[in-house]
């Protein structure tokens, strides 16, 4: 629900937050605030009723409504609000604040991707001292896995970003093309709309974006990346990413995508006038379409991600949770406003109203959610297609504990078979390579 969800930070900043990581794993830094924390349920409640002030860090729209709702709750709560505007920026604040030991916030956002990379040198508190474990079941189990790692539970989920296709029916009725169940016939759907029509695009990758890329990777069965505590394995050759590769390919040797630079005013107006007539994508994205495509109305629909063989099998792209910084001021009322903020049913429709897309079951389930027509996706319930979408997300993918260094170089690797039309396999290779040498110099035993 962010245009800045797959958004990179500094290799400086990552470099930063890497550097302690295998001496915090060795001195036992890696359970967040220590064994002495923890409380009970009663203890919490007691604690929001008494009162008090905490940081909040965020870059979610829907953040000032759910603070609104909370402190109507508990009226002896204040929370402060920092709007951190995105995902780099955030990170960037978070890990200056995390390193000067001054003004770390009581809870933050994170997202999945970065969770790691916070989670192994000790800068995150294990949130199962304050019984938040028991909340498994509320989660899907992709976004659950995502916060529950190392023996710990290191944040809560706060949304989803299950993949579905968004495709621009007025171009595809124009064009006789039909929605495509499997990425052969995505292809060959590209093809045909390259010859009706040469200015128009079924798709648009600027090789800038690797969220986009490992998301596909994922969904194609692909695990290249497997993390046990400071061992990594790191395979970008496995039968998945593979099999993405291959025929990703097609789509790059024929020239039968666009290469306009993502979340650029050009791109947004390419979506609006249907000189790109579909993308693939999280399921936050229709909150996007609204604000930023408004040419489109009307004329985008959903459907589901196109699969090898027509089985459904989906991945997530994109996706945030909550934590509590191992240096907070105040964890106990800090893991009260945690849990409300992601488990209270007020806090996830006011989440909801504002077009967050939730990782919650009972919602994702809901007549109310599943029934909802979307005026400008032509009437359509698309959250019936993206509701399914997170249920068929294939389990146990994993990122780097650096992922987002290995985002920044992704451009210079991968990147640079979109501008050569080369091998993407090469690409990934050349990726791959990079990121076992920066995950040696960080200390880490890296296998690839």
């Amino acid at each position: 629900m962010s245009i800045t969800r797959n958004g990179r930070i500094t290799a400086g900043a990552v470099v930063a937050v890497l550097a302690t990581s295998l001496t915090a794993c060795s001195a036992g830094g890696g359970g967040g605030g220590g064994s002495d924390e923890g409380a009970t349920a009663e203890e919490i409640e007691a604690a929001l009723q008494e009162g008090g002030t905490i940081d909040y860090w965020t870059w979610t729209p829907q953040a000032e409504k759910q603070i609104e709702a909370f402190e109507a709750a508990y009226p002896n709560m204040t929370v402060n609000l920092t709007d951190t505007q995105g995902a780099e920026e955030h990170n960037t604040a978070l890990q200056n604040a995390i390193a000067a030991d001054k003004g770390i916030p009581d809870v933050a956002q994170l997202e999945y991707q970065s969770v790691p990379q916070f989670q192994l040198p000790g800068q995150l508190t294990d949130l199962t001292a304050y019984g938040l474990g028991e909340h498994e079941d509320l989660f899907t189990p992709s976004t659950w896995g995502a916060v529950a790692l190392a023996d710990g539970l290191w944040g809560l989920p706060q949304d989803s970003g299950p993949m579905a296709l968004f495709y621009n029916a007025d171009v595809f009725e124009e064009n006789d093309l039909v929605v495509p169940t499997t990425w052969d016939e995505y292809v060959e759907q590209a093809r045909k709309l390259k010859q009706s029509d040469p200015e128009k695009f079924l798709f648009n990758d600027d090789g800038n974006g690797p969220g986009g890329v490992t998301s596909m990777i994922w969904q194609a069965g692909g695990k290249p990346f497997q993390v046990d505590g400071d061992t990594v394995t790191i395979d970008l050759a496995d039968e998945g990413t593979q099999k993405w590769a291959e025929t990703y390919q097609q789509l790059l040797d024929e020239d039968l995508m666009s290469n306009i630079t993502g979340w650029s005013d050009e791109w947004y107006q390419a979506l609006g006038d249907g000189t790109i007539a579909s993308t693939i994508v999280g399921a936050w994205m229709p909150g996007i379409f609204e604000d930023g495509v408004p040419g489109g109305a009307g004329a985008w629909r959903v459907a589901p991600m196109p699969t090898y063989d027509g089985t459904p099998v989906n991945a997530e792209n994109g996706g945030s949770a909550d934590v509590i910084p191992a240096g907070a001021d105040d964890k106990l009322l800090a893991a009260g406003f945690l849990q409300w903020l992601n488990t209270d049913p007020e806090s996830i429709q006011a989440f909801l109203d504002t077009g967050g897309f939730p990782a919650t079951v009972a919602e994702l389930g809901s007549e109310e959610f599943l029934g909802y027509e979307s005026e400008y996706f032509g009437g359509q319930k698309i959250n019936e297609v993206l509701a399914a979408g997170a249920g068929d997300v294939v389990e146990g993918w994993q990122y780097l504990p650096w992922q987002s260094y290995a985002n920044s170089i992704f451009s210079d690797t991968v990147g640079q078979a979109y501008l050569d039309k080369s091998s993407l396999l090469d690409g990934l290779a050349a990726w791959q390579e990079e990121n076992v040498r920066y995950g040696q110099e960080q200390g880490f035993t890296v296998n690839g």
